[in-house]
C-alpha cells in the first residue's frame, strides 16, 4: 500500500507543494512545528534515508538547502533546522524548519490545527522566494 507521501506526490491527497523535480518534492507540513515548516520527500518510496543511494540523499539535502534559504528570506529566523527522524511515515522525509529555539523541534508541539490562510500565505511567499533565488523547480500545483 502506498504511503501518504506517495499519495501526495501522485496528487491523490491535496498538498501545498513548493518544489517538484524528477527525484523529489517539497511541500508544507500539515502539522507544522513553526510557520513555513516543509518536508522534502523522495519520489522513490524508501523507508529509511540510509537506504537511499548516496547521490539521492545528497540531492534531498540540496533541495532542503534551497528551501531553507527561502525560509530564511521569508521568516528571518535565528536558524533553519534540518531533521530526519522517520518514525511518523515509513517514507524518507527531511523536515526543514525555521527556528527561534531548539524546543521548536519537539513534535509534541506541532500545530494540529494551523490556520489555512496562513499556510496559503506561507506557500506563496516561499514559492516567490524560491523563484527569486533562481529555482525553476517551483511547483505550480
Amino acid at each position: 500500500m502506498p504511503t501518504i507521501f506517495t499519495r501526495i506526490i501522485d496528487g491523490e491527497i491535496p498538498s501545498r507543494m513548493l518544489w517538484e523535480d524528477e527525484h523529489c518534492v517539497a511541500f508544507l507540513d500539515v502539522r507544522p512545528l513553526a510557520p513555513g515548516h516543509a518536508l522534502v520527500v523522495p519520489r522513490q518510496e524508501t523507508d529509511q534515508w540510509t537506504d537511499l543511494a548516496a547521490a539521492e540523499a545528497a540531492h534531498l539535502t540540496t533541495v532542503a538547502h534551497a528551501v531553507g534559504r527561502a525560509q530564511k528570506k521569508v521568516y528571518r529566523p535565528d536558524r533553519i533546522g534540518l531533521m530526519i527522524a522517520g518514525f511518523e511515515v515509513p517514507h524518507t522525509h527531511l523536515h526543514v524548519v525555521p527556528l527561534e529555539t531548539m524546543a521548536q523541534l519537539d513534535f509534541a508541539n506541532a500545530n494540529a490545527n494551523p490556520d489555512q490562510g496562513e499556510l496559503d500565505d506561507a506557500l506563496q511567499q516561499l514559492r516567490t522566494a524560491l523563484q527569486e533565488n533562481g529555482h525553476s523547480e517551483v511547483s505550480n500545483r
